[in-house]
């Protein structure tokens, strides 16, 4: 189950030192200053990037040791938002994607990579085709409480996990 019945998910809108399809390459700590500056209402949820979409709301946006982890609520009052609900649910969507504005990157001469530093975050998109293939909407749908417990302590979790994944 990708999202619960009151519209919550969950997912990586970003994954740390991985090359995205525009060879971007973000680095841990990147959203750092921008998430301690404007907190997670500061953020929009979007789909698809237009500023004339607002889907929803985010309940969580912070990072951990993989990227930059979510939790989202979609508007089920809204009738775009219930559509993108029943498409995540049946699993024909399930990409994130964020839009930002770069404040400090370096380019590898070498590869052509650029490493982003510091980004200045300023939406979550639920997309068609996320730039980075892993950015996801998680298979489950949990509180962030239990997402970052989980997230904190993999190792000690894994029945817990394995436990979770089994009844959903």
């Amino acid at each position: 189950m990708l999202i619960d019945a009151e519209g919550h998910f969950s997912g990586y809108a970003c994954i740390f030192d991985e090359p995205d399809q525009g060879g971007d390459i973000v680095k841990p700590g990147a959203f750092h200053n921008s998430l301690a500056k404007k907190g997670v209402d500061g953020i929009r949820m979007l789909f698809q990037h237009d500023p004339k979409e607002p889907v929803g709301r985010l309940l969580e946006v912070r990072e951990d040791h993989k990227g930059l982890l979510i939790s989202g609520q979609l508007l089920k009052a809204d009738p775009r938002a219930l559509s993108l609900s029943q498409l995540i649910s049946g699993g024909a969507l399930d990409g994130l994607s964020i839009g930002f504005r770069t404040v400090r990157a370096t380019r590898d001469k070498r590869t052509g990579l650029r490493h982003l530093w510091q980004i200045d975050l300023w939406e979550i998109s639920i997309v068609t085709f996320p730039m980075m293939d892993r950015a996801r909407i998680f298979p489950t749908a949990k509180p962030p409480d239990e997402i970052a417990r989980l997230a904190q302590s993999p190792l000690e979790n894994i029945a817990a996990a394995i436990t979770l994944l089994r009844n959903h």
